[in-house]
């Protein structure tokens, strides 16, 4: 599965896999370097900076 992530710090956007069977709790920007984490309340990157929240929060059944 794809996501896009987007930076808050650059707002640069990049289309990346989303594993299906863990969380990803770095990312570095491409454009700027930052370094992202979570936010307090979600459980990985995509959760907190793409358009969709990973496989294991958007589907219970996981």
């Amino acid at each position: 599965m794809n996501a896009n992530i987007k930076c808050p710090q650059c707002e640069f956007t990049k289309n990346e896999t989303m594993p299906l069977n863990q969380c990803i709790v770095f990312y570095i920007c491409e454009n700027c370097s930052v370094t992202l984490r979570p936010l307090k309340e979600d459980c990985c990157v995509f959760c907190s900076y793409s358009e969709v929240k990973c496989p294991p929060q958007s589907d219970p059944s996981f």
